[in-house]
């Protein structure tokens, strides 16, 4: 084999993906045309095709470069008179992939309530790229703009939400979220910058914000502690801070850009607020009802969505690479271990897939005002806890495909696995460790119905399939589910083991997803391998991989 012949084996593999990735992605076309109307699914077919079009086309190409260590957002305190302006600087083709984004419609749909699977499909399209240095502003901008319709008084609503449904990049205004606090962290309750009230209704915050991304927002959506107010959360109100007051920036100073392991497109920085005007978003004793019931969850939604796109793209980079880079005389998807491998990371995507659109129907009823107590409670549950578990799984089926590809793997301007692999590391911290969010579905499950709403819904899914794998994760199910009870009714038990507990509920959830969206070779290889069945043991493992391996591609 010649030096020609590998490069274009190399040429092939990279022609090898999809000019649409829309139209190429079956599983995901096939979950929304069950899931909506056929009108519904027509006008967003065409624009998640379009937009998918546009990932390909200008999306990433920009970001690549703006991505690079030599193009990164650079702080600009000052402007060439001195005059100060608080403002981050970006490489020109940053704002290019901005432009294609807003234009999708991705944050413009947050206008209309119970567009959930309009804004998964476009933020999944997107996530092919990793963060892209636009996930995540995009997602601080429909976390704020849900808060500001659905919490916020009429007249700051209507002063504040329209500038962020702007299509048009140039004009549309984007939004932050700035929670952490240096002394606090995950700690929220412990936070202490303050907010005192001003005679017009208004409040000034003043204190740090440790980590600020979307850096350059043009909306700050902050908790601050209302002055004379009760400690912990039950203090805490939820403001939002414009930028410019008079052109001038308004009480806030920006001390530094933090240099992060991944998602380094994406400016994120600490702040220092100085009697920075800010307006209540709905009451205050409401505040931390709202920023973790809109804001967090929203991002905690869309984090899931945006580690399952970025596993989307690992499983079709290793695939593709598979089957087109030949070693020992035949192309490497020949071997039983690199199918091994391609089969796996295709289970875990379609895993994810289907587990996120789970999610993403109760986000859709939830913001649309469709949801009864049930609904409420499974959601509860299951953003908490899709978050934690797809987050991990972004970053093993990444690292497993940087593996496919070998020593090329690690090369930054060979492939994107590389910069997915570092993005999907700072998706496992965002809006919450992988600890914060167990601990909080182990303290929900105290005081909220969630063991009977979760056997209920998994059961039911389970119950409805033919699938000879339906029996064997019922059973897994029930065993599971007496565990996380045994986890309430006995502290220790739960702080040392319900961690384990909700990984064995979560990989039945998974399963009982995929059986009910028809996926049953893929339900069946997943629970074998959460359950821990030894391969050998299994008479129809080879055939079961080659049949998921030579799917490979779609």
């Amino acid at each position: 084999m010649s030096f020609a012949d590998a490069r274009r084996d190399l040429a092939a593999w990279r022609a090898d993906f999809p000019d649409d990735p829309f139209e190429a992605d079956a599983p995901l076309r096939g979950l929304l045309e069950r899931a909506l109307p056929a009108d519904r699914m027509s006008a967003l077919a065409r624009d998640a095709s379009r937009f998918g079009r546009a990932v390909v086309d200008t999306v990433g190409p920009a970001c690549a470069r703006y991505e690079h260590r030599a193009h990164l957002p650079e702080l600009a305190r000052y402007d060439g008179i001195g005059r100060r302006i608080e403002a981050v600087r970006f490489d020109a083709d940053y704002h290019r992939a901005g432009a294609a984004v807003w234009s999708s419609g991705l944050v413009a749909e947050s206008g209309t309530p119970g567009r959930a699977y309009e804004q998964a499909t476009l933020l999944y399209l997107l996530s092919l790229e990793g963060e892209a240095g636009h996930a995540c502003p995009a997602v601080c901008t429909i976390g704020l703009a849900r808060a500001l319709r659905r919490a916020a008084d009429p007249d700051i609503r209507d002063r504040f939400l329209p500038p962020l449904l702007e299509r048009d990049y140039a004009q549309a205004q984007r939004g932050s979220q700035f929670l952490t606090e240096v002394q606090g962290g995950s700690d929220v309750g412990a936070n202490a910058t303050i907010a005192r009230p001003r005679a017009d209704g208004s409040y000034a915050i003043s204190g740090e914000k440790w980590f600020c991304s979307v850096a350059e927002a043009q909306q700050f959506l902050v908790t601050a502690r209302v002055q004379d107010g009760p400690p912990g959360t039950r203090g805490l109100g939820c403001f939002v801070i414009p930028r410019l007051l008079d052109g001038e920036p308004n009480g806030f100073v920006l001390r530094r850009l933090k240099e992060k392991l991944g998602t380094r497109g994406m400016a994120s920085g600490e702040i220092d607020l100085d009697d920075a005007r800010a307006w209540p978003i709905g009451p205050v004793e409401n505040g931390f009802r709202t920023a973790v019931g809109v804001v967090l969850n929203t991002s905690r939604w869309m984090t899931a969505i945006g580690s399952t796109g970025m596993m989307r793209r690992a499983y079709l980079e290793a695939s593709a690479y598979a089957r087109h880079r030949r070693a020992f005389g035949r192309p490497i998807d020949g071997f039983p271990s690199t199918r091994a491998a391609i089969a796996q990371l295709r289970v875990a995507w379609l895993g994810a897939l289907h587990l996120v659109f789970a999610l993403t129907e109760l986000e859709d009823r939830i913001d649309s005002a469709r949801a009864d107590d049930e609904i409420t409670v499974y959601h509860r549950f299951l953003v908490n806890a899709t978050k934690y578990a797809l987050s991990v799984d972004a970053t093993a089926a990444i690292r497993s495909a940087i593996e496919v590809l070998g020593g090329n793997g690690t090369i930054e301007d060979f492939s994107v696995l590389p910069r997915l692999y570092r993005d999907s590391i700072v998706y496992e911290s965002w809006e919450g460790t992988h600890n914060v969010l167990v601990a909080q579905v182990l303290a929900d499950l105290n005081r909220l119905p969630i063991v009977d709403v979760v056997a209920e819904r998994l059961g039911k899914l389970c119950s409805a399939s033919t699938s000879p794998v339906a029996d064997r994760a019922h059973a897994e199910l029930d065993s599971a589910l007496d565990d996380m009870r045994r986890s309430i009714t006995d502290a220790e038990f739960g702080a040392r083991h319900f961690r384990s507990v909700l990984d064995r509920v979560l990989a039945v959830a998974r399963v009982a997803c995929l059986l009910d969206g028809g996926e049953h070779l893929a339900a069946d290889h997943l629970l074998r391998a959460s359950l821990g069945e030894r391969p050998q043991d299994d008479a129809g493992y080879a055939a079961r991989v080659d049949s998921l391996a030579s799917a490979a591609g779609r």
